[in-house]
Order: structure tokens, then C-alpha cells, then sequence
């Protein structure tokens, strides 16, 4: 099968058009002043570059690193289609290269989840040589009860005219494997076939805590999806400063 994001990248957006893109940056844009962030940042692991360009036309001074080739050339034609200059550039978030600092780097929408817990505290570090001092570091990751229990050994399903999305989801240790596959509309009526895997990493509130203190990061405060209580959240956002 293809790496993840191959052929994803192309329909992601349109096939998360129910998260709400516009109220989820609006909780960043609102935290990051908040915060006292500065105005240039980093998205890291930015996919199609929607909080990008959202966070770019709010006023804050945008670039975008994603590790998939296919996600940045739909970040970069949907930044040029909605009149925004946004750099973006190649880079794998376990090992990030950047070619500047940044007032805070923003990582949402389970960035971390697709590395295993033994490289946590090295990608953290990489992201911390890429702040500022003070710099924000905020990311998010889906928690271990919505990956438990509500995607392992489930089928997930969504189709569409143009489009049927299918991911077969099974666990295997710590870790999910789905198996995603897409019928994708021709011209000509008929659908093209299209596979690729995904594998998401199960991580403990505690382990990401300790792997940001080795880092050299303090833990502000922990938050669920859009700033609801954690407990019971499928996301669980780790708000952290540069020491």
C-alpha cells in the first residue's frame, strides 16, 4: 500500500468538512494571543494548510511544514487560490530542519500520534532548537480513549458523489493500523481504486509530559478538543512554553 496521505491529501479537507476548520482556528488564533505568541509561526505536519491560511489571514505570519509531497502542493495550490504567500517546505516531525526560528510553532490534528512514544522526546527537541526563547509550542493528539474506544478494530465510512473514503481500523500493541481506501470518480463514470496505511501511536498523558520536560519545555496547561475538559476528550492539547 502507498504511505499515508498519497492519495488522501488531495480529498482531506473536503472529506473533514464537518470539523469545523473555522471555529478550530479561531480556538488557536484566540489562544495564541492569548498566549502572547508573537506573530511568526510554524504549522508543522500542516497537511493542505488550512489552519495556515486561516491563521495567515488573521494576521499572523504563516509558514507550513508538512513530511507528505502530495499534502504541500494542495497546501501551496489552495494558499495561491485564496491570494495568501505561505512558505512551505518538506520536513518529517520527528526530525525537524527549519530554516529559521519561530514565535511558536502550532501542530494540531494528531501530528504527534503518528510517531511512537521513543521518539517523542527527540522530535520535541528539534521543535524546541526551532522556537525562540519563550517560544509557544502547542499541539494536540488523539487521546487514548478515542483511539481505544471508538477507532481500534472498527470500519470507518464516508461516501460521497465524487468520493468514497473507507478505512479499516484494527490495533495492534500500542499502535492503530487503518487501512484506507478511496473510490475516486472518473471523468468517465468509473471509479479508480486507490490504498494507502496510516498508523497512529497510543500515548500516555504522562510519557508526553516528561518527554516535553526533557525537552526543555514547560507544560502551561493541558486542554481537551477546543478547550473542553480532558477527561473524556478525544483530543487532549499540550500548551507549552520554551524555557
Amino acid at each position: 500500500m502507498a504511505k499515508a496521505y498519497t492519495h488522501l491529501a488531495e480529498w482531506f479537507e473536503y472529506l473533514n468538512d464537518d470539523c469545523d476548520y473555522p471555529k478550530w482556528s479561531q480556538y488557536f488564533i484566540e489562544g495564541l494571543k492569548e498566549l502572547g505568541a508573537g506573530k511568526r509561526g510554524l504549522e508543522l505536519g500542516c497537511g493542505s494548510g488550512a489552519f495556515c491560511r486561516s491563521l495567515q489571514e488573521a494576521g499572523f505570519e504563516m509558514s507550513g511544514a508538512d513530511s507528505s509531497p502530495e499534502m504541500l502542493a494542495k497546501a501551496e495550490h489552495l494558499a495561491r487560490e485564496a491570494g495568501l504567500k505561505i512558505s512551505f517546505f518538506q520536513a518529517d516531525a520527528a526530525f525537524l530542519r527549519a530554516p529559521q526560528k519561530y514565535d511558536f510553532i502550532l501542530a494540531p490534528n494528531d501530528v504527534f500520534n503518528y510517531l511512537p512514544p521513543e521518539k517523542l522526546a527527540t522530535s520535541f527537541k528539534h521543535a524546541q532548537k526551532a522556537l525562540e526563547k519563550g517560544g509557544i509550542f502547542w499541539f494536540d493528539m488523539s487521546s487514548s480513549y478515542k483511539l481505544c474506544e471508538k477507532v481500534a478494530d472498527t470500519i470507518s465510512a464516508d461516501d460521497r458523489e465524487e468520493v468514497t473514503y473507507l478505512s479499516f481500523n484494527r490495533r495492534g500493541g500500542n499502535r492503530i493500523v487503518m487501512d484506507v481506501t478511496l473510490f475516486v470518480k472518473r471523468e468517465d463514470g468509473a471509479f479508480d481504486r486507490l490504498d494507502e496505511t496510516h498508523t497512529q501511536y497510543i500515548h500516555e498523558e504522562g510519557h508526553v509530559a516528561a518527554a516535553l520536560s526533557e525537552a526543555g519545555f514547560e507544560v502551561l496547561r493541558l486542554e481537551g478538543h477546543l478547550g473542553e475538559q480532558k477527561e473524556g476528550s478525544d483530543r487532549i492539547n499540550f500548551l507549552c512554553r520554551k524555557k
